[in-house]
């Protein structure tokens, strides 16, 4: 697997001064994991849409799904690729496929010119049950697939369905929008040593409810419920005195 390089001064560079008009628009990670850069570079390769598009693979270990909370750099490149409905498919591989490493890897397809029927939609494939052993291994591959593994593998991306193996769901379709979620911070007031609620003495806050750090909590809604909603079934019932702060609101994918 090709090992990827860190973030440098030169990439923050280019996403300060250009923007979206470079390849870092949508942001940066962290500077130990430069997988999602990569992925951001290959998404600048891609011929525009109107002239036909482009479709491409790339295999990624776990990190660029998984990392970074809500307005992270991560996240904020996770969002991008959704809300511009550029990611297609993720396949879920075993472990033990590749010579330097026995960690888990996903293969991401990514295309701006999906069929009608795929726009809006992900396609998420667990593959990590397809393989053989090898009669002897290659560092740490042990695992290979089977060209009859590697058919069923394509068929399941082919007839975008949902599917099942083994009686274990397998192949499942998601709306882009089911991976977001709004992390909102919900405070509770601070207290004097008598137990009085502190009011604020001045601008916004006069006569208002100080919040108290030691207090603070995030919870994470989907973008698919009302937050004023999940707000009264999970919170208010054992913080009766909680708010949220929307200034505070992050959404994250």
């Amino acid at each position: 697997m090709t090992r990827v390089n860190h973030t440098t001064s030169g990439d923050a560079s280019e996403a300060n001064s250009l923007g979206y008009a470079g390849r870092f628009g949508p942001g940066l990670p962290r500077v130990s994991d430069g997988s999602l850069l990569f992925l951001l570079h290959l998404i600048s390769k891609m011929r525009p849409a109107l002239e036909g598009g482009s479709r491409f693979g790339i295999v990624l270990n776990g990190s660029p799904l998984f990392t970074g909370g809500a307005g992270s750099g991560e996240s904020e490149i996770r969002r991008y690729v959704l809300e511009d409905d550029l990611v297609e498919a993720i396949i879920g591989l075993p472990t033990d496929m590749f010579y330097n490493t026995g960690i888990s890897t996903y293969i991401w397809i990514l295309s701006n010119r999906k069929p009608a029927e795929y726009k809006g939609k992900v396609h998420l494939i667990d593959a990590s049950s397809f393989w053989q052993k090898m009669r002897k291994s290659l560092g740490s591959k042990r695992k290979e697939l089977s060209p009859e593994q590697i058919a069923e593998i394509t068929r399941l991306f082919g007839n975008f369905e949902e599917a099942e193996h083994d009686g274990k769901t397998i192949s499942r379709i998601f709306l882009n929008e089911d991976f977001g979620y709004r992390t909102i911070t919900v405070e509770r007031p601070l207290k004097d040593e008598a137990g009085n609620v502190v009011l604020g003495q001045r601008g916004k806050a006069k006569d208002q409810p100080q919040a108290d750090s030691s207090l603070r909590d995030t919870e994470n809604v989907t973008l698919s419920e009302d937050v004023q909603t999940y707000f009264e079934r999970e919170v208010l019932p054992h913080e009766s005195d909680a708010w949220i702060d929307h200034e505070k609101t992050r959404v994250g994918y």
